[in-house]
């Protein structure tokens, strides 16, 4: 069956962004608040559980068109009209988020009985966690008017300055020249995924010389962005009394600082595993030095008498559902389904945003997937990854929408999960020894992304908070500041000409309005799902029904109890870490060892 590498928009509000299905959508969300605000000032004891689901049932109207929104942004990437439909959520947005803070104060004016009461009523029994969460919450609140002006002034601030990221991305290109002396012009995000399959490393090396000055001309439109996007959320921190920037992140984790510092430890201490794995990439590159550059981290192999394989879309998804099967037949199901009712939004064009994402549609009760299909295994790799957050978003539509609002931290291990399981199909399929040296170092690379990359990132963003609470940070600081950050967490292995200023411009990451730090969350997924991967292996025919319950778990706890309750482990332990980063050095070893005939 020939498979559609487009998705299918057509059941979602007419398909367009200008259709009266959306309009309606925006009307009855409007409708939806207004009918709760208006009766909010009667409500008794007994009438919580009826507006609780009412703003559930609010959150989810609108939480479907925020996702339409962002998937039709994606895809077209520089169609002006989306900035109109934002500034019109936005507005809705507002308008729910004064609802929602008048119910966390009335949580938090209840008595401790009443609230006790409360949590033993059977309508609110499985949201109780969201509801302490919520009291707790409005204790940082200011009063009701000076709320509305800061949610008001915040969306010309940090959403405002987020969105105009977006503007300034979308209209850049730039080109490079391939191995054949063919000139080729390519949009940012076109430039980004040629960077992780290029096989030539001149023409790579052409194509990361280019992208680097690509964002180097836009650094002081850049920087500005950065420095007001940043500067908005320090402020509102401020504001709700937040003692430190990390506060708010490890808040919507629910993690604590304790477990992020112990994790980080554990990477800095198994960085040498890694430096030993890219220097003989390096070597098996063929490249100048012992030490990669930038753009080679994820540079495909080119051993002799192997030609890496490139899948073709129904080759990709016949992988991903036979092996997704074999661990759960659930998870097989869900990636068929995706792939036969086309979820997925994969073609190879320009115009469409860089990087790849799973949306939820909570009214619909379906999920949509964004990427880019080049047909590398690393490719078939990232829809896995994709299809793992869907699976994650599709044992959740059963719950109460607060029982669904899990936080990034274990999204990632879910989609993690999912991605290693690809991952090493591929490496048990090779038929050579060249062929499993590839693969292996294709799994490799994310090992690289969550110890080196992603520790980068995670070093800059602290560092340039810090200094962001006392004054703006020029672009030629940001450019230091980074390298540095690449510095210590790369432990050495970049060559010294290697290294990528202009990464915080590149990065959209760093420009997300929703979620701060959006960089240490993908460590913790990465390797929390290499336990519930080797828990996987010893739990047998049991594994499937233990994994969704956890995963329907993570709403409903902060992620310590969810690690004891499921997998009985202590993540403010080095241990379990420890254990993780393990499985990552027996890899290593093995692709060291193999890597040796090809020297």
């Amino acid at each position: 069956m020939a498979l559609k590498e487009t998705w299918n928009l057509k059941d979602l509000f007419g398909g367009d962004i200008e259709s009266k299905e959306l309009e309606e959508a925006f009307h009855k969300s409007d409708e939806m608040i207004d009918e709760i605000s208006n009766s909010f000032d009667q409500t008794e004891l007994k009438d919580f559980p009826k507006i609780a689901q009412k703003l559930q049932d609010a959150e989810a109207n609108l939480g479907e068109i925020s996702s339409f929104i962002g998937m039709w942004q994606a895809a077209f990437y520089s169609d002006s009209r989306v900035n109109v439909k934002y500034g019109q959520f936005q507005d809705l947005y507002l308008k729910l988020i004064q609802l929602e803070q008048s119910w966390g104060r009335k949580l938090a004016e209840l008595s401790d009985d009443e609230f006790n009461e409360l949590l033993k009523n059977p309508q609110m029994e499985s949201i109780q966690f969201t509801l302490k969460e919520q009291r707790k919450q409005a204790q940082r609140l200011l009063d009701p008017q000076t709320e509305y002006f800061i949610q008001k002034l915040q969306q010309d601030a940090l959403n405002a300055w987020s969105s105009h990221y977006e503007t300034i991305a979308s209209g850049l290109k730039t080109s490079y020249t391939d191995e054949n002396d063919q000139n080729h012009e390519v949009s940012a995000g076109q430039a980004l995924n040629l960077l992780d399959s290029i096989a030539n490393p001149a023409a790579r090396k052409n194509l990361m010389t280019n992208y680097e000055k690509m964002w180097g001309s836009a650094e002081n439109l850049s920087g500005d962005t950065l420095n007001h996007l940043a500067g908005a959320r320090l402020t509102e921190y401020q504001a709700h009394k937040y003692q430190d920037f990390l506060d708010y992140p490890l808040e919507l984790n629910r993690m604590s600082r304790k477990t992020l510092d112990t994790m980080w430890h554990v990477v800095s201490e198994n960085k040498e595993m890694l430096v030993k794995f890219l220097n003989r990439k390096a070597r098996l590159l063929k490249l100048p030095t012992d030490k990669i550059s930038w753009q080679d981290q994820s540079a495909p192999l080119d051993l002799p008498g192997y030609k890496s394989r490139q899948l073709t879309y129904e080759e990709a998804a016949d992988i991903i559902v036979t092996n997704f099967t074999k661990f759960s037949p659930k998870m097989g199901k869900v990636a068929k389904y995706a792939f036969e009712h086309q979820w997925i939004e994969a073609e190879d064009r320009p115009g469409k945003q860089p990087g790849g994402f799973e949306t939820p549609l909570p009214v619909s009760k379906e999920a949509r997937i964004f990427l880019t299909f080049t047909g590398s295994v690393n490719d078939a790799a990232t829809i896995g990854h994709e299809l793992g957050h869907a699976f994650h978003t599709m044992q959740m539509y059963d719950l109460p929408l607060w029982r669904q609002n899990y936080a990034m931290n274990v999204a990632e291990t879910a989609s993690t999960f999912a991605e290693t399981i690809i991952n090493n199909a591929n490496v048990e399929s090779a038929k050579s020894n060249a062929e499993k040296l590839t693969l292996l170092d294709a799994k490799m690379v994310n090992a690289v992304a969550m110890f080196m990359n992603i520790h980068a990132r995670f070093i800059f963003e602290k560092d340039f908070y810090t200094e962001r609470q006392k004054r703006i940070i020029t672009p030629a600081e940001l450019n230091k500041m980074m390298i540095n950050a690449q510095k210590e967490a790369f432990a050495g292995a970049l060559d010294e000409n290697g290294y990528h200023p202009h990464f915080w411009t590149s990065k959209l990451h760093f420009y997300i309005d929703g979620v701060p730090f959006y960089n240490f969350p993908y460590t913790f997924g990465y390797l929390f799902s290499l336990g519930i991967y080797a828990f996987a292996k010893k739990s047998g025919d049991n594994f499937e029904d233990q994994y969704i319950s956890l995963l329907r778990d993570t709403a409903n706890m902060n992620v310590e109890e969810l690690a004891k309750k499921h997998l009985n482990v202590d993540l403010t332990k080095e241990d379990f870490w420890q254990d993780g980063a393990d499985l990552i050095k027996q890899d290593i070893d093995e692709y060291i060892k193999l890597s040796e005939e090809f020297i």
